[in-house]
């Protein structure tokens, strides 16, 4: 008899158990030509006196085991190696520098110049970024609660651990219709609303649909990088229009229109990106005017409504369309924290039934716990709550990096202070 207990070595007190061990340890033995193919094993009483182990804890690892196809066990004549198990030797991990370290793929693949040029996320003590939201701020215990509610065993039938409409889950679009008509005054209904995972996918699927390369995209001189990025990644040529102290400049935008045709204009109005100045209420009238005159979509991503500090704030361009010409994009990410990858994109719902087809293809759906659980946050009210939370605390921070600006640095630049962000 093969001398076990050399062959078998058992650690007790640690997170794997000794079942766990044992079964390893005879796939070992088998894979590297100990115990060959139809080899009789000891019995059970016998192995357990040889490795000091409970008899059960044997008969465990050697049901296992067969279960696994690694051995037999025939009443009365005890347990073989099964004779069906290839005698190959496993091939031993590679070794070579050039093949764990090399940085390159061996295949060809598509690679762009657009998408190389994008900026990576460092992370550190301090942190001075263009918007992101502070997680310590996020109402992490109410949404814990809504997990561990939806989550329970015995939670009634509404647990959203299937398929869900790749539109979203119908309590959260309920629930966004309400809030978006009382904050915004946008105009939706749930078959008008497509739940996402964050703002950058809506914008991402919509102009996959409404754009073809070498349609032209107006965007302000100072735009979001990554927005950009996903036009020209598209295919699309970017035309940029100055943005002065009222937001992008509409007269320029209709001096564009009369010299070539415009498909998209892309835009932040209420807080532009990154300069943070707010399209005035005239300049979004016009900008209806010629979208219906001109014939192009307005996409407005409306990320920072949420937050602003001065006044009431200028209602969306969505909450004004008449025609059908604005897509309206926003993201709770922004509200609670960016792990929360939810966003909305608001649109006609036959471009929206298309969307759904399309976004199955990479994502079959969101996160629909998640999901519901901020659905239940914002019919309790927890959220307009936390936004008062918020705003309070961003309104403080903005106060004083403002004054340490103006202390240190006021001589040799000035600015205006941000209504919001």
């Amino acid at each position: 008899m093969l001398p076990y207990q050399t062959l078998i070595s058992l650690t007790r007190g640690t997170a794997t158990g000794l079942g766990q061990q044992l079964t390893a340890a005879f796939i070992r033995l088998i894979q590297q030509g100990v115990l060959a193919a139809g080899a009789q094993l000891p019995g059970t009483r016998t192995l357990s006196t040889l490795l000091a182990v409970h008899r059960q804890t044997i008969v465990a690892a050697f049901d296992e085991l067969e279960a696994q196809g690694w051995i037999e066990q025939r009443p009365s004549k005890g347990a073989i190696v099964s004779r069906r198990i290839p005698e190959v030797q496993p091939l031993p991990l590679p070794t070579s520098p050039a093949l764990l370290d090399s940085p390159r793929a061996g295949f060809s693949f598509t690679r762009s110049a657009v998408l190389a040029g994008a900026p990576q996320i460092t992370l550190g003590k301090l942190t001075l970024d263009s918007g992101c939201p502070d997680a310590r701020l996020a109402p992490l215990a109410a949404l814990a609660r809504k997990y561990r509610t939806i989550c329970r065993p015995t939670a009634p039938h509404r647990r959203p651990f299937g398929y869900t409409d790749a539109n979203g889950p119908l309590t959260l679009r309920h629930q966004l219709v309400r809030y978006l008509h009382e904050t915004r005054g946008v105009a939706v209904r749930p078959e008008t609303l497509f739940i996402t995972r964050g703002s950058g996918m809506a914008m991402y699927l919509a102009t996959q649909l409404v754009l073809q390369p070498g349609d032209v995209v107006v965007v302000g001189e100072r735009s979001y990088p990554e927005a950009d990025r996903l036009f020209q990644y598209r295919g699309a040529q970017l035309a940029r229009v100055p943005v002065d102290a009222n937001g992008l400049d509409v007269a320029a935008v209709e001096a564009l229109c009369r010299r070539q045709r415009v498909r998209l204009l892309y835009i932040t109005p209420h807080h532009h990106y990154p300069t943070t100045v707010t399209l005035s209420a005239e300049r979004r009238v016009r900008l209806l005017q010629l979208a219906e005159q001109y014939d192009f979509i307005i996409l407005e991503d409306d990320y920072d409504f949420d937050y602003h500090y001065a006044s009431s704030p200028i209602l969306p361009l969505a909450s004004a369309d008449r025609n059908g010409r604005v897509l309206y994009v926003g993201s709770m990410s922004k509200v609670l924290a960016p792990a929360f990858r939810v966003g909305y994109l608001v649109g006609p719902p036959d471009l929206l039934e298309e969307i759904g087809f399309l976004r199955r293809l990479i994502d079959f759906q969101g996160d629909a716990v998640l999901e519901q659980s901020i659905a239940e946050l914002m019919a309790e009210g927890e959220l307009p709550a936390h936004l008062k939370r918020a705003r309070r605390h961003y309104q403080q921070r903005r106060d004083v990096f403002c004054d340490l600006l103006r202390q240190h640095l006021g001589e040799w630049f000035s600015f205006q202070e941000p209504a919001g962000g």
